[in-house]
């Protein structure tokens, strides 16, 4: 049998090609069969890998030394090389001498009445990928458990904490002493701290799951900056520090780009250089630079501050996670030490870069800059100008003045939370504290809005939603009804989940009156 297939002799140098030769020295399974399935010759490997001696295997039927389970399908893959002259890919396991099997890969031809195979061991292979799957599923049933963890934690502390800061909040606008409007500030703002907290662990979390995204989107640069920074500058001024804020000259128009996470980024630097700044200013500096070729423009985000400083050692791992600059500002300022960390991965995920400078005693200077393309030119944008907006409520009494608003929400706290809210505006308040009592609440009455908490005994608020949006559908003559998720799951998919159900917005706990009285603004706008 050692005759080279007709049709397949060629010369090398003169002579015939030894297949005897090849047979002896290649480390793969080889094998010829007939068309029986009969082994008809096998060269040393099999001895090798197998343990077989060649004349033990030569002259038997290969399906006897194949696997039970296996011989359906090998017994196939033979059949097919009656009427195909190539098969190759498939895997089955061969018995060892020792009662063993081993898994090979094959990739045959059929030559006349002759299929000439060689087949691979992948016992090995196999065995590794079999880990790395049970290793990946462990990996992701753990993932899960994690973000399932972290969204009911988030949920159980947000739930509370709306009742501090939005009670608190209400207290504030009620005529106090000075010592108890101080008390008050003070809740407001270690309230304010954790959330941030909360907020700075569920980011980390999906940062490191890989399920954080960046959303692109069209937004005006100066008036989505300047609300915030304003807001910094009252908190600055509490302090007793400046905090002036120059644009360059093209620093403006319509830019295309995740503005939620630039704010973010933004104020977690403002954040920082205000805690460690004691006496001076926080400066900010917005610039963009447009390179004239087409390409996309580059924001520059600059803060610096006259604070505590940091010298070059903890530079070295600034942006690491749970990095603080000593024990004496851990103990002075607080803080998760993740607000660097997120920043430094938040800017990478939008293609730009971050930077520090910093001499201690003396203060620090970060500086970010990102890629963002341009919706329309600065002449184009300058020529269309937006007339500026009016203020909520601008000509009117009371901005939500006679507003029927059904609030299904269980926690009696978070109930007199949102009374506190909307009666002042007046608003006329429906409370119900299951999803079963809003939807019938919902049919009972006209009504203008729906507040409607995610988590409730019984029916919950996503159901509950859909619910109401099959009603409406059932009754094309009612108009529909502008529904807000008013919930402490706060993660990605709870937003999903909500817009899934049929809510027009999802509004996370803690709530301010701020927050609240925009969000309901706001789909009162939109919905018709």
């Amino acid at each position: 049998m050692s005759r080279p297939p007709e049709g397949r002799s060629s010369e090398t140098d003169g002579a015939a090609p030894d297949f005897a030769t090849f047979f002896a020295v290649s480390l793969d399974l080889l094998v010829i069969r007939d068309s029986d399935f009969r082994i008809v010759k096998v060269n040393k490997a099999w001895e090798t890998m197998l343990g077989y001696r060649t004349e033990e295997l030569e002259g038997q039927l290969m399906l006897s030394f194949i696997h039970p389970d296996d011989v359906p399908a090998s017994h196939g893959h033979m059949k097919r090389m009656e009427t195909e002259r190539d098969v190759s890919g498939f895997i089955n396991r061969y018995r060892c001498r020792d009662g063993g099997y081993r898994h090979l890969e094959w990739r045959a031809r059929r030559d006349g009445d002759l299929v000439y195979g060689v087949a691979r061991d992948v016992t090995e292979r196999l065995a590794i990928e079999a880990e790395m799957a049970a290793a990946r599923v462990s990996a992701e049933a753990a993932n899960r458990a994690k973000s399932d963890f972290l969204a009911n934690m988030s949920h159980e502390i947000r739930t509370p904490l709306n009742g501090v800061i939005g009670v608190a909040a209400a207290l504030a606008q009620t005529e106090l002493a000075p010592a108890q409007r101080e008390m008050v500030e003070l809740i407001l703002t270690s309230g304010s701290t954790l959330e941030r907290v909360v907020s700075d662990v569920l980011d980390f979390s999906k940062i490191e799951a890989g399920k954080l995204e960046i959303e692109v989107r069209p937004f005006d640069l100066r008036v989505e900056f300047d609300k915030p920074l304003e807001l910094f500058r009252l908190r600055a001024d509490e302090k007793g520090l400046r905090l002036p804020v120059s644009y360059g000259a093209t620093a403006r128009g319509e830019f295309l780009g995740d503005v939620v996470r630039i704010k973010q980024v933004l104020g977690n630097l403002l954040s920082n250089a205000l805690k460690f700044t004691a006496a001076g200013e926080v400066r900010v500096a917005v610039d963009v630079r447009d390179p004239g070729d087409g390409g996309p423009a580059e924001l520059r985000l600059q803060v610096q501050d006259t604070g505590v400083g940091f010298d070059d050692a903890f530079a070295a791992k600034l942006f690491q996670r749970f990095s603080q600059a000593d024990e004496t500002i851990t103990r002075r300022f607080g803080g998760t030490g993740l607000g660097l960390s997120i920043c430094h991965a938040l800017v990478e995920m939008m293609d730009g870069q971050i930077a520090a400078t910093s001499r201690p005693g003396h203060g620090s200077t970060f500086e970010i800059r990102l890629p963002l393309p341009r919706c329309r030119t600065l002449a184009d944008y300058d020529r269309a100008a937006p007339a500026p907006l009016a203020p909520l409520g601008a000509g009117e009494g009371a901005p939500l003045e006679a507003l029927r608003v059904l609030l299904a929400e269980d926690h009696p706290i978070n109930q007199r939370v949102v009374e506190l809210i909307l009666e002042p505006l007046g608003a006329i308040l429906t409370t119900v504290e299951t999803g079963v009592d809003a939807v019938s609440a919902f049919t009972a009455g006209p009504v203008d809005l729906v507040l409607m908490d995610m988590q409730m005994p019984g029916m919950d608020g996503l159901a509950a939603t859909r619910a109401i949006r099959r009603l409406e559908a059932a009754a094309p003559e009612r108009a529909r009804t502008p529904i807000i998720m008013l919930s402490a799951n706060a993660m990605r998919q709870h937003t999903e989940e909500a817009q899934a159900a049929g809510a027009d917005l999802h509004l996370a706990k803690p709530v301010t009156a701020a927050s609240l009285v925009a969000a309901v603004v706001r789909v009162l706008d939109e919905v018709p």
